[in-house]
């Protein structure tokens, strides 16, 4: 992967339709190799999730082209390369996947549920509200915190929203706008040769968190 995030920081200092034309071949073999990353992820994980077997590459990673359209940025690509297996359809699932990030000094990996759709958000923050103690327990085991702590915070709504108690002991869950861990993961993670296994452990400890946050859809 080393070549991949070389490519992405040249991308990041040349953001321009010339200079990815002329290193178009240097972009297809990168995304060459993150399809062929994407499509062992997908296939590791179908060991965890049978429902992800008959995933595709195509299905998980998103386009380099950035929608400039409504934007005030004007840069035409991506300067990362994102996959997102996940139970439904991949990128464009409602359902609580297994995100993977490369860019180079910002790689990730988040699972869990990025701002879902408003009647889906109120349930799940229903669910959260009722079974508050089996995200604790989730969020107790070792495996968990080896990688997370609690929900991200980014996505946050100031007050809790209504018809939900303000005093509830876990206020601030209930005031999340997206329910997802993440964890960083480092240049050298990225490019050791051991990177799929240190990804799978880590989509291991999210996995009880996805199935309580999935379990919605069962209804």
């Amino acid at each position: 992967m080393r070549d991949t995030l070389a490519f992405l920081q040249e991308l990041s200092y040349h953001n321009d339709r010339d200079w990815f034309t002329a290193h178009k071949d240097w972009y297809v073999a990168c995304h060459k190799r993150f399809e062929a990353l994407t499509a062992e992820y997908i296939r590791r994980l179908s060991l965890l999730d049978p429902s992800m077997a008959n995933l595709q590459p195509k299905d998980c990673i998103w386009r380099i082209y950035r929608d400039v359209r409504f934007s005030l940025d004007k840069r035409p690509y991506k300067e990362w390369f994102g996959t997102f297996p996940a139970p439904g359809g991949g990128k464009h699932s409602p359902q609580g996947g297994y995100y993977l990030h490369i860019q180079p000094g910002h790689s990730l990996f988040a699972a869990g549920i990025w701002c879902p759709e408003p009647d889906l958000l109120k349930t799940l923050r229903r669910e959260i509200e009722a079974n508050y103690d089996e995200v604790e327990e989730i969020m107790s085991k070792r495996s968990f915190k080896r990688y997370f702590t609690d929900f991200d915070k980014e996505w946050s709504l100031k007050k809790v929203p209504a018809g939900f108690d303000p005093a509830f002991v876990h206020a601030d869950w209930l005031k999340l706008k997206a329910f997802t861990v993440s964890t960083p993961l480092t240049d050298d993670e990225v490019c050791a040769p051991d990177f799929m296994d240190h990804l799978m452990d880590i989509a291991k400890a999210a996995k009880p968190l996805n199935d309580f946050l999935n379990y919605t859809f069962t209804f």
